[in-house]
């Protein structure tokens, strides 16, 4: 890809700034978080009548690559930034305003879809909302929920009619994170404690509440899965790289049988390979990205689903390729390359697994029913 002088100058401040800060393990640091929405860089692809700098998608993924690719410590703007389009696209003004305003500014937002029973089959979603007098109450539990502990609010998808297993009956719902009748409950991974169970008791909303239109839930999130999955692909695009260019300076001084063990063809030509993969998906995020650029509201569930799988699938495999290639130092925290590996591993199960992705780009080739 071909990058404006104002892009490369975004590229390199963004890279100066990560490469000054302190260096830390944890997934989220608030003061880098508000040192970037300082200096405006959470609001870069937000409208500029709500705070934000009213730039591109592209500008976007180059913003989440570069920043993955520095292992910034800022996992709260991933969700913040997926919630603030649905906003954008379905909010009333106010929540508009509140909302859009807000990630600029540097809250956190995040987003309950998953529940117990309902992962990939999102139409079975269960958790409830039911009319009482002039708003709604909540009940229910989601499940794997990214950043609820840190957000102001959730974007909840509740049911509002119908049974579990049908698509109608869907609704989006506003939910402070501090509102009486939710509690959020930290899940124990791999990464620490990222994601989280949500139980809604009682929990009442007021009417003004709803995001979108009552029972249309499901064609809202089906609207807003581009911006997703090329949010998670552009992300996984910098962890790629980040874990070739780890890998690559350790072959390149590390010494077995008196030499560099990059000299060696088995390693050269593996890791031709990769980097050859790495620039297909980055072939792919790119296009994608201009191409939502040229055609603002489009749905491109083929090309945005074939982001998301490249760039998840070759993030994993490099990261795993690259950890062994560095032996016993590649599962060592004195690397970072066990970090990458945590990361990129996970990438191809959340946002939808790999196997849902290949089916919906299977789909668009008239080659599979559609998913229920």
């Amino acid at each position: 890809m071909e990058w404006t002088e104002e892009q490369r100058s975004m590229v390199a401040a963004l890279e100066d700034l990560c490469r000054r800060e302190p260096r830390t393990r944890e997934p989220h640091s608030p003061e880098l978080y508000r040192k970037l929405a300082d200096l405006g860089w959470l609001g870069l692809a937000l409208p500029e009548q709500y705070g934000g700098g009213g730039a591109g998608n592209v500008d976007l993924c180059l913003f989440l690559e570069t920043t993955s690719r520095a292992m910034a410590p800022i996992g709260g703007f991933g969700t913040s930034i997926i919630v603030a389009a649905t906003y954008e696209r379905f909010g009333s003004d106010e929540q508009k305003k509140r909302i859009l305003n807000g990630v600029a500014r540097g809250a956190i937002e995040s987003i309950a879809m998953s529940e117990p029973e309902a992962g990939s089959d999102v139409a079975n979603l269960s958790c409830r909302a039911e009319r009482r007098g002039d708003g709604w109450v909540v009940n229910g539990q989601k499940t794997w929920c990214s950043n609820a502990h840190l957000a102001e609010h959730i974007l909840l998808v509740a049911r509002t009619a119908g049974r579990p297993g049908e698509h109608t009956g869907l609704t989006m719902f506003q939910v402070p994170a501090t509102a009486a009748g939710l509690v959020v409950s930290g899940i124990d991974t791999m990464g620490g404690r990222e994601v989280n169970d949500l139980y809604f008791t009682d929990c009442a909303l007021p009417a003004d509440a709803v995001v979108g239109q009552v029972g249309n839930g499901w064609k809202q999130l089906m609207a807003g899965l581009n911006m997703e999955r090329l949010i998670l692909a552009s992300l996984m695009l910098g962890t790629a790289q980040r874990a070739f260019d780890d890998v690559v300076a350790y072959v390149k001084q590390r010494r077995q049988f008196g030499r560099p063990i990059g000299s060696f063809q088995v390693l050269r030509h593996r890791l031709a390979d990769l980097a050859t993969e790495i620039e297909c998906a980055r072939l792919l995020v790119y296009t994608t990205a201009a191409e939502l650029d040229r055609t603002p509201g489009a749905v491109l569930p083929r090309a945005s689903s074939m982001a998301k799988l490249k760039a998840t699938e070759t993030a994993r495999r490099v990261a795993l390729d690259a950890m062994q290639m560095m032996g016993g130092y590649g599962y060592a925290t004195e690397f970072d390359m066990e970090r990458l590996v945590r990361a990129s591993v996970v990438s191809t199960v959340y946002g939808g697994t790999s196997e849902i992705q290949r089916e919906i780009i299977a789909r668009t080739y008239g080659l599979t029913e559609a998913l229920r």
